[in-house]
């Protein structure tokens, strides 16, 4: 496993973060991106840790963040918001909307595709995604973060479908489950800790096929 690298796109905090400390406890080469300074993912800084400065609704802020071509193993897209505290679709401006979707979907999207010739072929995409972005599970709800994870969805799929499957590269739309971050909430059912070892966990089992598949942390097949 020491060879191998992962590229960490959003790992200022919460599953970000708690990424970068479990692939560096697995023996992963580590490429972790803030945004801003983060003191809790540069306190982690070291030989197996590079950290560098990018924003996903930014396409300039990636375009040159000295990878090599193919020297990635794994990319997982990282980046992500709830949108306006009142997620509903009747009070939604045109301002919210597109910030809920170009940070949550576009911007993951067209990140992917600019990254993808810094992965090898056979390698690992992923998106983190979520439940509430599967139509078939929906309750309603959640109005502006729901539909920029069911985009998030389709675009991760048609990225399998148009980008990467030529390459053997699998693209793996995630959800972390319920975690207790910022965004999740103390209520939240599950750790960071618990999560990300079951992404890691994903994420090192995947690759060598293309395709595209929409799993939660434990590996089971979630409905579309």
């Amino acid at each position: 496993m020491a060879n191998k690298t992962v590229f960490i796109f959003g790992a200022s905090r919460g599953i970000g973060l708690g990424l970068v400390k479990e692939f560096a406890s697995r023996g992963w080469h580590v490429v972790a991106s803030e945004r801003s300074r983060s003191d809790d993912l540069h306190a982690l800084e070291g030989d197996s840790l590079r950290i560098v400065t990018a924003d996903v609704t930014e396409p300039g802020s990636y375009a040159d963040l000295g990878l090599a071509d193919g020297g990635l193993d794994a990319i997982i897209l990282n980046a992500g918001i709830t949108g306006a505290s009142h997620q509903s679709a009747q009070q939604a401006t045109s301002d919210e909307v597109a910030e809920v979707m170009m940070t949550n979907a576009f911007g993951p999207t067209r990140a992917a595709k600019a990254l993808l010739p810094k992965l090898k072929d056979g390698g690992t995409l992923a998106v983190m995604s979520s439940l509430m972005g599967s139509i078939a599970d929906s309750s309603g709800g959640y109005e502006l973060y729901r539909t920029s994870k069911t985009a998030l969805n389709m675009l991760a799929k048609g990225v399998a479908e148009q980008d990467a499957a030529a390459r053997d590269i699998e693209v793996l739309s995630l959800h972390p489950g319920w975690v207790q971050t910022d965004m999740g909430g103390p209520n939240a059912t599950l750790t960071v800790e618990e999560s990300v070892k079951g992404l890691a966990d994903v994420v090192e089992g995947a690759g060598g096929g293309g395709g595209f598949r929409y799993v939660d942390y434990s590996g089971k097949t979630l409905p579309f």
